[in-house]
């Protein structure tokens, strides 16, 4: 029922065929993709549906919403009488993720899931099931990140609707045993690990498209499917889903960790392309947050609060997307600098120049040497950018002028840009395909990559001291940038077997993050927290908003359940 992740066979495969196996995986998933997706469009939901939506909202609006903002001080008390939290129960360790915290291995609180639940869990979802220790070992090992937990999930369930997921939960709130929801496993920050055991909800078998509202440019999916094969199901109509996080990253594991991509310096991040989710909250009730309409001033934006919550409030089960109208005409262009400085002053001043870039990629020398080894490529070996333009035809190329001349004005050289489709999308391959290109340097590497943001104004800043530090180490680093809304990722290369060179790594980690937030930055600004994170959001949202979350966590999730350890740090009190 689960593919194997295909990072794991490009790092472990050797250099002649090391984008082979993408090719095979990619293959074995569009057939798949294909096989589930729906092929015939429906129109808007049935009278019978939205009386039940009414209803739904109904109950949330005045029973649960003033609980979750307002936490009131009675539940709070019962609750910390019942089950103390982290920071209040003086034997239990503050874990991976408290401030300060410099370790990678996740610890837990395990306790065997009763077979009760096993039962009740086999009852709901038949042969949808797995306690086969592969399987969870699979599901609670992320193959994209190195942070580990010394548990993994006991038992794995794959639903196949809302309902069902609904039932899971339920049990499992009975139960209190801990879930972890789990889509594309793309994410690099430990959000999929089950330090406390568990059951691991796989969501990949929900990957249909339920509604296409082709006049409404919206379009209604389930949250298994992916990104790029809901692209392919939506080019036929001319029209497009415009985030592009890493491949095979599903539409579910976006709305969680609040993603964004390439592109988000045109269409924004996920918060900006979802119209409305479906959710099971902790105790089973299932949620619709908003209507289908383009905007709404009616009640809490309770879309919002869960795009971004990681699994921590509910287990998103549909979702309601934005969508653009495919550009009809685009121009890729690259550029080569002396210095990144100079490549970031570029990209700070096209976005000042007022023109609407759909791209602005920043890679560094070393990331360009990695992109020639993996694909024999002879590219300058020099800090480069990459642009793209959309519009019309004469839109786009007045556009790809005014940027090579802002370019020239900044010692850029070798301005180069393309028209043709297949020379465009094998530039943007290059570019989607970087991470892949590192484990080309080092296959039996792990990665650690810093995900910063900051104003536009200071990124040339903290790139040019980021890439001083990184320089000066005896790591292997790469730079990449999504240049245009001040993003920036380092990608630190390190033998997991070498315990200096794993502390090296953390070292640069933490270096990059501390002066990102010394400019008014963020430790993350398109991965997502999970367990990696976690340690600095004190210093960036200061306790009073992290109390805040957790008050709301605690309103939704009394019983602690949802992906528990996730996002807030084990330190904070309320």
């Amino acid at each position: 029922m689960v593919f194997r992740s295909w990072l794991a066979r490009l790092r472990s495969s050797s250099k002649p065929s090391f984008y082979g196996s993408c090719s095979l995986r990619n293959s074995i998933f569009k057939k798949q993709s294909r096989a589930l997706l729906l092929s015939t469009p429906t129109e808007a939901a049935s009278s019978d549906h939205q009386r039940n939506v009414s209803r739904i909202l109904s109950s949330w609006a005045y029973s649960l919403l003033p609980m979750a903002l307002a936490a009131s001080a009675g539940a709070v008390f019962i609750q910390s009488q019942n089950k103390p939290s982290l920071c209040d129960a003086s034997n239990i360790d503050h874990r991976i993720g408290d401030k300060d915290s410099t370790g990678y291995e996740v610890k837990g609180s395990y306790r065997k899931v009763p077979q009760e639940l096993i039962d009740e869990l086999k009852a709901t979802c038949q042969d949808n099931i797995t306690m086969d220790y592969e399987e969870r070992y699979f599901h609670g090992t992320p193959q994209h990140s190195f942070h580990k937990a010394v548990n993994v999930p006991d038992v794995v369930v794959y639903p196949r609707s809302s309902e069902e997921v609904s039932k899971i939960v339920k049990s499992c709130n009975d139960h209190k045993v801990p879930i972890v929801p789990y889509g594309g496993a793309t994410s690099i920050e430990g959000h999929t690990l089950s330090p406390n055991g568990g059951v691991c909800i796989d969501m990949t078998q929900m990957n249909h498209v339920k509604a296409l509202n082709i006049e409404d440019m919206d379009v209604v999916v389930e949250p298994g499917i992916g990104w790029m094969e809901l692209n392919e199901y939506l080019e036929p109509y001319g029209l497009f889903f415009p985030l592009d996080p890493g491949p095979g990253a599903t539409i579910g594991g976006m709305c969680a960790t609040r993603c964004s991509g390439s592109l988000a310096v045109r269409y924004g991040t996920m918060r900006d392309n979802v119209i409305s989710l479906k959710v099971v909250l902790a105790n089973g009730e299932i949620v619709k947050t908003a209507s289908r309409a383009r905007k709404s001033a009616a009640g809490y934006d309770l879309t919002r609060l869960l795009i971004g919550s990681e699994g921590t409030l509910g287990v998103i089960t549909e979702v309601t997307l934005r969508l653009q109208k495919i550009p009809q005409y685009s121009v890729v262009a690259m550029c080569n600098f002396p210095t990144i400085k100079d490549a970031a002053d570029v990209a700070i001043a096209t976005m000042l120049s007022g023109i609407q870039v759909s791209r602005v990629e920043l890679l560094d020398e070393v990331q360009v040497k990695a992109i020639n080894l993996a694909n024999g490529k002879t590219l300058p070996e020099v800090p480069t950018l990459m642009f793209e333009f959309v519009g019309t035809e004469a839109y786009s190329l007045e556009q790809t002028l005014i940027v090579q001349k802002i370019a020239s004005e900044h010692n850029g050289s070798d301005f180069v840009f393309a028209e043709d489709p297949e020379a465009k999308k094998e530039l943007w391959k290059i570019r989607k395909e970087a991470l892949w290109a590192c484990f080309a340097m080092e296959p039996n590497y792990e990665a650690m990559i810093t995900d910063v943001c900051v104003p536009l104004s200071r990124l040339a800043e903290l790139i040019s001291v980021s890439k001083q530090e990184i320089d000066a180490s005896p790591l292997v680093c790469t730079v990449i940038a999504h240049a245009g809304d001040g993003n920036f990722h380092t990608l630190v290369l390190f033998d997991p077997k070498q315990e200096e060179q794993r502390t090296e790594a953390e070292r640069l980690n933490h270096f990059i993050v501390h002066a990102a937030l010394s400019m008014d930055g963020t430790c993350t600004g398109e991965h997502g927290v999970g367990t990696g994170k976690v340690k600095y959001l004190e210093e960036e949202l200061g306790m009073e908003a992290l109390r805040t979350m957790k008050k709301i966590k605690g309103a939704l999730d009394p019983n602690n359940i949802m992906n528990p350890g996730k996002l807030i740090p084990p330190h904070v009190c309320f």
